[in-house]
């Protein structure tokens, strides 16, 4: 019977996948393919106009 995999074992067969290595420019390229957007600031409460 297959035991299921652990996270990190799904962790390291998809940084194979990504075909990462130490490489800090090689990581930032292949991460740079996966995030592509900004996150979104929050207004504060000051902008609400209540008061």
């Amino acid at each position: 019977m297959n035991s299921p995999k652990s996270q990190i074992d799904k962790f390291k067969e998809a940084a194979r996948d990504l075909e990462t290595d130490d490489d800090p420019k090689r990581f930032d390229e292949r991460l740079g393919k996966l995030v592509k957007h900004k996150p979104v600031t929050r207004p504060t409460e000051t902008s609400t106009g209540q008061g």
